[in-house]
């Protein structure tokens, strides 16, 4: 099929990524898409590279692709930041062709637009066939409650963590939910969910790559959830290593649970084995990954929370229906906090649901199975106090003076955790004028005790 060549196209954005001017080509491509001129460039290829030019403030040069109408249209874009303190960028496009796709492109198509919602994507996650989570990745500062509980609560349906809208209720086919509309907890900007099947040798999906992308920017730095929940990564793992080691490591999961999943084929029992171990080890080296950027945190000198009034009561529930699936596979009851329970404190409400899933998760990893483990509400001596308690071995009196040590995992080697938790939780308790205390006696259990200061309203 002959390929239509078109001359240079140009324009300008500004700093929101709308398109303001352009000339008779450019214009007609945006119209084309469904835009407006002036209006938010309507392209999606060329939007993700004037958006990236913007935010680093450098020359981007690379191809661009889009499909339109049963043609596929390919140029070569140039986006220079205006500088000078003019907003914005100019854009070139050069060697504009358009060629017809032939009429059984579909899955061709389908390929496109997958690749392009995962460049726009600000959140990517890995899903079994049964569109459970197994492994997810996103940066933007109001979606990182989501990743928490997505990362705690792995296993369940990605659903169970988002709210659909449009009347769409789960379980639910996947190509229902493709294209679906979600709020996201923590975040005032609606998503569009994109479910990209992964074919097993059967032909059937043996799973999914999910993405969420939205249509509004980033919230700017001091503004809404960014306020209340972002903190500076001051050290050299928070700001330098983990940025550039989450992505591969995640990439290195996700492969490791396709090989273990047997979506490349079939494969031996024994290598489907040692890839659960490589996914394992994987998921620890991104938790302590996580971890050493908290100590960083959490060990500056001009670290401080944002208090706000929370319901402790509600925080305990979210952290065990977060770490149901995983109470569950050990026959493990927990004995959470009733339905219309409160108990108003002041706290960081990240920061409590990230100390509660730590104290929640250790009950559940050391106790044994088919036992049960209790959350407890009080008000003591001006605290609200959540308290945690497990049928495991107990701690001595010499443990409980070193358990919230750096790296202590009393004798524990082989628990799957990096000893930091219980540290990074005692910092963050007191930095919100609150503690996080252990009583216990070997052979009988432990009771870790969350405190936090009582909300006088």
């Amino acid at each position: 099929m002959n390929a239509h060549v078109h001359p240079a196209a140009t324009g300008l954005s500004d700093a929101d990524d709308r398109l303001t001017s352009a000339d008779a080509l450019l214009a007609s491509l945006q119209e084309a898409f469904g835009g407006e001129l002036p209006g938010t460039i309507a392209v999606p290829s060329l939007l993700e590279i004037v958006r990236k030019a913007r935010r680093y403030g450098l020359k981007l040069a690379r191809p661009m692709t889009a499909r339109q109408g049963g043609k596929s249209i390919t140029a070569w874009a140039e986006v220079t930041p205006r500088g000078n303190g003019m907003p914005g960028c100019a854009i070139l496009l050069r060697n504009w062709q358009v060629t017809p796709l032939p009429a059984d492109d579909a899955m061709v198509t389908e390929e496109f637009r997958t690749r392009i919602d995962r460049e726009l994507a600000e959140l990517n996650a890995r899903l079994d066939r049964s569109q459970a989570v197994l492994v997810v990745e996103a940066e933007a500062a109001d979606l990182q409650l989501l990743v928490a509980a997505m990362r705690s609560g792995a296993g369940r349906p990605w659903t169970d963590f988002v709210e659909l809208e449009g009347n769409l209720q789960s379980p639910m086919h996947w190509r229902l939910l493709d294209g679906a509309t979600v709020a996201v907890p923590g975040s005032a900007r609606r998503w569009r969910a994109h479910l990209a099947p992964i074919f097993a040798a059967d032909s059937q999906p043996g799973g999914f790559q999910l993405s969420l992308a939205s249509d509004l920017p980033p919230p700017e730095k001091g503004a809404g959830f960014e306020t209340e929940t972002t903190v500076a990564m001051p050290g050299v793992i928070g700001r330098d290593i983990a940025p550039v080691l989450r992505q591969p490591i995640a990439r290195i999961i996700a492969n490791a649970e396709t090989i273990r999943t047997r979506l490349a084929g079939p494969l031996a029992d024994e290598y489907a084995n040692y890839a659960a171990d490589i996914a394992s080890a994987g998921q620890h080296l991104l938790g302590l990954l996580e971890d050493l950027a908290d100590v960083e945190v959490v060990e500056a000198e001009d670290f401080s929370t944002i208090p706000d009034q929370i319901d402790l009561a509600d925080v305990a529930r979210r952290a065990a229906g977060i770490l149901g699936v995983r109470a569950r596979e050990r026959g493990i009851v927990v004995d959470a906090p009733r339905p219309g329970e409160t108990l108003p404190a002041l706290g960081e409400f990240r920061r409590a649901l990230q100390i509660m899933l730590n104290l929640l998760g250790n009950a559940i990893r050391y106790s044994p199975a088919n036992s049960e483990v209790w959350i407890r509400l009080e008000e003591a001596n001006g605290s609200a106090r959540a308290i945690v308690a497990d049928q495991g071995p107990g701690l001595s009196q010499s443990q409980q003076e070193r358990v919230f040590e750096k790296f202590e995992r009393l004798g524990r080697g082989d628990d799957g955790g990096t000893g930091l938790g219980l540290y990074i939780s005692r910092r963050l308790a007191r930095a919100m004028r609150g503690d996080v205390l252990v009583q216990s006696a070997p052979g009988q259990g432990a009771r870790f005790i969350f405190e936090l200061p009582v909300d006088p309203g």
